[in-house]
């Protein structure tokens, strides 16, 4: 799991009203990530449900976003972490997540834009805050924000309220915080700096524009 993502999480585990059982999607711990991987010590005493597609480590149950094995009104709180861009009708997982929530559950999620291509098995989607606003619609109220540049951010979160608004003062200055550390997670290079002006259908050209100035080996 990304650092970046793993503060999100505690900051939405302090800030949040986090009711049990808590159940994570998307929680399957690759072999040498199951640490950073396992986000259970952000939820000390409540049940946690780690579910994917998949058995291995991490994994409770195998559950499948599209259609929820789990009874309407059942889960507290939902976590959905780089994960959405891997499952192939988002807006079907998202209704699903909404029907297993308890009245006050929140979805917490994230996802991204600027990011490689990792199939796990497939990767499907890139998310814009708009296509993240579109995907918590069923919530009676939620919260999207982004790390990175403001045109092309690389991360996407958000937060679905099933139930009644929550007051977000908190949340909202861990999330301040969170955003401004995470802008430039890559450095200041000269890439950084030519996100801020050059079109998104040409940052494709990186490559070769690293290995001309790289001596052939491009950018990580």
């Amino acid at each position: 799991m990304r650092e970046s993502i793993r503060e999100f999480v505690e900051i939405a585990s302090k800030t949040l009203p986090v009711d049990a059982p808590v159940f994570e999607f998307g929680a399957l711990q690759l072999e040498g990530l199951q640490a950073s991987a396992d986000l259970r010590p952000f939820f000390p005493g409540r049940e946690y449900v780690g579910c994917d597609m998949r058995k291995g480590p991490g994994v409770d149950k195998v559950l499948n976003l599209h259609s929820i094995d789990q009874p309407s009104g059942s889960v507290g709180t939902v976590i959905s972490l780089d994960t959405l861009e891997h499952v192939e009708f988002p807006h079907r997982a998202m209704e699903e997540i909404h029907r297993i929530l308890k009245p006050d559950g929140i979805a917490v999620i994230s996802s991204v834009l600027d990011f490689r291509i990792h199939a796990t098995p497939n990767d499907y989607w890139r998310f814009t805050p708009d296509g993240f606003r579109s995907i918590l619609r069923p919530f009676a109220s939620s919260f999207v924000g982004f790390a990175g540049i403001e045109r092309f951010p690389h991360t996407l979160v958000g937060i679905g309220f099933k139930g009644k608004p929550y007051p977000m003062d908190e949340f909202m200055k861990g999330f301040e915080a969170w955003k401004a550390r995470w802008k430039r997670p890559k450095g200041n290079s000269w890439k950084d700096t030519a996100y801020l002006f050059v079109p998104p259908i040409l940052l494709g050209l990186d490559r070769r524009i690293s290995r001309l100035f790289g001596k052939g080996k491009p950018l990580k």
